[in-house]
């Protein structure tokens, strides 16, 4: 049970991190 936790976690910090950088990407595209 408390490996499942951790795993949701680990995969929130991961999706949220890659959103920022996807937002970041889009942010230098339409500035170029």
């Amino acid at each position: 049970m408390v490996n499942m936790i951790e795993t949701q976690r680990a995969y929130e910090i991961n999706s949220k991190a890659i959103s920022a950088a996807d937002g970041m990407l889009r942010f230098l595209n339409n500035n170029l």
